[in-house]
C-alpha cells in the first residue's frame, strides 16, 4: 500500500498523519459492511428456517429417531392365487408302434429280386422278394399229374365194378367179388383226393417262396439282397411300421408315472430338430424297473418324416392343472423340518411360515398349501433373516410378485 511521505532536513522519509487516519477509516467501514453482511444472511436463514416450520409443522415427528432406521430393505410380495397347468418333461427313444418283422415262411432259397425299397409305403400282400423257384415248379407239375393217374384208376375201378354189377343177377360173379371191386373203386377215388391236396400242398409252399408285406405299412428295414441265399433261419429280413404309426417310450420316474393317464395330451421334439409333434398317452406301463424305479409312457404319433425310429426325443406331458399361490424358488427354503417361506408379520416383524410344494415350473413352484396368497412373502434374502427380526418391507414389481404359470416339470419333480 502507498502513502504519502516527507522528507525531514536530515534526509528521513516520514508517513504524512492526514493519510494514515484515511486508511484505517477504510477498514473500519469494510469491517461494518462485512458485519452487516453476516448479519443479513443470519437473519434470512433464519426466516426460512421459520417459514419451513409453520409449513410442515404436520412432519414434525420426521426428526423423531426412527427406530426402523437400522433394519434391512426387503423385497416382498403377495402371491395370490394362480391356475397352473401342470407338465412333466421326460425323454425316450422313438420306436413304431405295431412294429412287424418280416422272414422266410417257406423253405427258402435263392433270392431272385427285392422290388421295394426302405422307406417306401407298401400294400396288404405286395411282393417284398422273390425266391427261385425252378425245381418246386417242376414238383408241382409231377403233382399235377399225379391227379390224373389216380381218376384214371378211379375211372377204371368204377366201370369194373359197373361190369361186375350186371353180372351177379346171372351168378357169373359173387358177392364177395362185388365187394372187392367196391373197395378198389373207393380207394381209386380217395387216391384222387390225396393227389389233388398234394397239389394244393404244393402250390402253397410256392406261393411262400414270394416273402408279401402282412399288412400296410413303412417299409423299415430291407436286410436282403438278390443272389442271397435264405432259409427259415435267416431271422428278419423286413420290418414294417403298421399303417405308420409311431410311438415314444417316455422314461418316466414312479412319481411322474402316477401322475398321468392313458389319453392326456403331450408334446414331442425329436433332437436335432424344432418342430413339435402333439401325441397321447396310449399306454402306462404296469411295471417299475426296480434297478432305476422308472416306468415307460408309451405315447401314440401319427407318421411324420422326421419321426424316425430308434431316434431320440424330448417331451412335455399335460399333468393337469391346479390353482395356487405361486412363488419363485428363491422365496422357499428348506431345512430338516421342512420347506418354509418368510412372511411379514406384526410390527414388520419375520415370522416363519412352514408350506407344501408342488408344480415346478419356468415360472415359479406352486404351493399347495401354507399360504392363502395374500400374505407378504419374502421374495430374496430369506435366508440371511431370523425368525422375529424386524424389516423394512419393500413391495417387488407386479412381473417379480407374479410369474408367468408356464409348467415345465422336470421328470421326477413332484410335491415335498
Amino acid at each position: 500500500m502507498n502513502y504519502e511521505t516527507t522528507v525531514d532536513a536530515d534526509g528521513n522519509s516520514q508517513p504524512m498523519e492526514g493519510s494514515l487516519q484515511d486508511e484505517a477509516e477504510r477498514e473500519e467501514r469494510a469491517g461494518r459492511n462485512r458485519k452487516i453482511a453476516i448479519g443479513a444472511a443470519i437473519a434470512v436463514v433464519a426466516l426460512i428456517l421459520v417459514w419451513w416450520m409453520f409449513t410442515h409443522g404436520s412432519d414434525a415427528t420426521d426428526f423423531a429417531p426412527d427406530e426402523n432406521a437400522q433394519a434391512p430393505s426387503i423385497t416382498v410380495a403377495a402371491p395370490g392365487r394362480t391356475t397352473i397347468e401342470g407338465t412333466i418333461t421326460a425323454t425316450g427313444t422313438l420306436a413304431a408302434r405295431r412294429e412287424m418283422p418280416i422272414g422266410v415262411v417257406g423253405e427258402g432259397g435263392r433270392v431272385v429280386s427285392v422290388p421295394v425299397e426302405a422307406g417306401q409305403w407298401v400294400r396288404a400282400g405286395q411282393v417284398l422278394a422273390v425266391i427261385d423257384r425252378s425245381v418246386q415248379t417242376q414238383q408241382t407239375a409231377s403233382s399235377a399229374a399225379q391227379i390224373d393217374v389216380a381218376r384214371a384208376d378211379a375211372n377204371l375201378a368204377q366201370a369194373n365194378l359197373d361190369r361186375a354189377l350186371k353180372l351177379v343177377d346171372r351168378g357169373f360173379i359173387s358177392k364177395a367179388d362185388v365187394d372187392r371191386l367196391t373197395a378198389t373203386r373207393d380207394a381209386a377215388v380217395a387216391q384222387v383226393k390225396v393227389s389233388e391236396a398234394q397239389l394244393g400242398e404244393r402250390r402253397a409252399r410256392n406261393a411262400q417262396l414270394n416273402i408279401v408285406a402282412p399288412a400296410a405299412g413303412l417299409l423299415l428295414e430291407r436286410n436282403v439282397e438278390p443272389g442271397q441265399v435264405v432259409s427259415p433261419g435267416s431271422g428278419t429280413l423286413f420290418s414294417i411300421a403298421k399303417d405308420g404309426e409311431m410311438e415314444l417310450l417316455a422314461q418316466l420316474s414312479e412319481d411322474d408315472l402316477a401322475r398321468i393317464a392313458p389319453g392326456v395330451s403331450v408334446q414331442v421334439i425329436p433332437v436335432g430338430g424344432a418342430k413339435a409333434f402333439t401325441g397321447q398317452v396310449w399306454q402306462v406301463a404296469p411295471v417299475i424297473n426296480p434297478e432305476n424305479r422308472q416306468g415307460i409312457a408309451r405315447v401314440a404319433l401319427s407318421y411324420a418324416p422326421e419321426l424316425r425310429p430308434g431316434g431320440f426325443a424330448s417331451a412335455t406331458i399335460n399333468s393337469g392343472t391346479v390353482v395356487a399361490p405361486m412363488l419363485p424358488e428363491s422365496a422357499i427354503l428348506s431345512d430338516d423340518a421342512g420347506s418354509y417361506v418368510y412372511v411379514v408379520g406384526k410390527d414388520n416383524k419375520a415370522v416363519r411360515q412352514p408350506v407344501t410344494t408342488g408344480l415346478v415350473t419356468n415360472g415359479g413352484i406352486a404351493i399347495v398349501s401354507g399360504l392363502a396368497g395374500n400374505e407378504l412373502v419374502v421374495l430374496r434374502a430369506g435366508g440371511f433373516l431370523t425368525e422375529g427380526e424386524t424389516l423394512r418391507p419393500v413391495k417387488a414389481a407386479a412381473s417379480a410378485a407374479a410369474p408367468k404359470p408356464q409348467a415345465n416339470t422336470p421328470a421326477g419333480a413332484g410335491a415335498n
